[in-house]
């Protein structure tokens, strides 16, 4: 993308900032750090790795103490996408004691799973690096945090998906089979397209050859996606569609068998496992 991630989504990246907060400190904010630090107090803090990876949160903590508290600062010793040992000091912070407190697990909430859900897709993106073909995250994200995770995929070398129901069309099962088929679905959708005075890509999910082949009538569509498919039969359809659309391979794709689905030509494969299974980073901030 032509801006950075931050800049695209930063409306989204403060609004998922300020609900944290609320979550956290609600209206009368934190109460142990007022007992016992006056407002004035200063204390210095560093971030040390419990674990390894590839760390990611470092810009979204600049940008919450930017916008929550930017008697704060942030200096990082590691910047985000590059590799982290245990025992390595990853960033410190410098300033207001009740601010660092008051936000201190808010940080780490964040570092810890971006940090993780990074190190996921760079070793899946890794490990298909002699093929085309792109990770891509999904929707199966934790309510209210999806942005930050999202931003973590990009981190971690991976290919950003549409981020909600508000960027793209995607046709997928349930919306076919409600609709009476295929051809009815796609119909409709070129329809709904027509009356718009916006362009939205269209993303149509095939579960067999034959959904394939009437994709292929369709010239507008934006992507196909082959669902739960084996990559025997995933290869046929890339095959099929002989470079018309771009491709997108889903359905129970684990790290395991992501190379089996790479190698087949497809030019995307889509893993909810990166951000509903990614495990978090041990990661501990503690007085310097």
């Amino acid at each position: 993308m032509s801006k950075s991630f931050s800049d695209t989504y930063q409306k989204a990246l403060l609004h998922c900032m300020q609900q944290a907060i609320v979550e956290d400190l609600n209206a009368s904010g934190d109460h142990t750090t007022k007992a016992i630090f006056p407002v004035d107090h200063q204390s210095k803090a560093k971030l040390i790795a419990k674990g390894e990876g590839v760390l990611a949160g470092v810009d979204f903590c600049k940008l919450m103490l930017e916008h929550h508290a930017p008697n704060v600062t942030l200096n990082p010793m590691v910047n985000d996408g590059s590799l982290f040992s245990v025992g390595e000091t990853l960033l410190t912070l410098e300033g207001d004691t009740q601010s660092m407190l008051s936000l201190e697990r808010i940080l780490l909430n964040a570092l810890q799973r971006m940090s993780g859900i990074a190190t996921v897709t760079q070793g899946i993106q890794q490990s298909i690096a002699h093929t085309k073909c792109k990770v891509l995250d999904t929707r199966k994200t934790t309510p209210n945090f999806r942005i930050a995770e999202k931003w973590a995929v990009n981190i971690g070398g991976g290919v950003n998906h549409r981020m909600g129901l508000y960027d793209a069309i995607m046709l997928k099962d349930n919306h076919i089979d409600f609709c009476g088929g295929l051809v009815q679905a796609l119909n409709k959708t070129k329809t709904y397209l027509d009356s718009l005075s916006v362009s939205i890509p269209v993303i149509v999910e095939t579960r067999n050859l034959e959904d394939v082949a009437i994709c292929l009538q369709h010239t507008w569509i934006s992507r196909v996606l082959l669902d739960n498919m084996s990559p025997s039969v995933l290869a046929e359809a890339v095959a099929l569609i002989d470079g018309n659309f771009p491709t997108e391979a889903s359905g129970n794709i684990t790290p395991e068998s992501c190379v089996s689905y790479a190698e087949t030509g497809v030019d995307f494969i889509s893993l909810g496992y990166l951000t509903h299974s990614a495990p978090i980073i041990d990661l501990s901030l503690r007085a310097n």
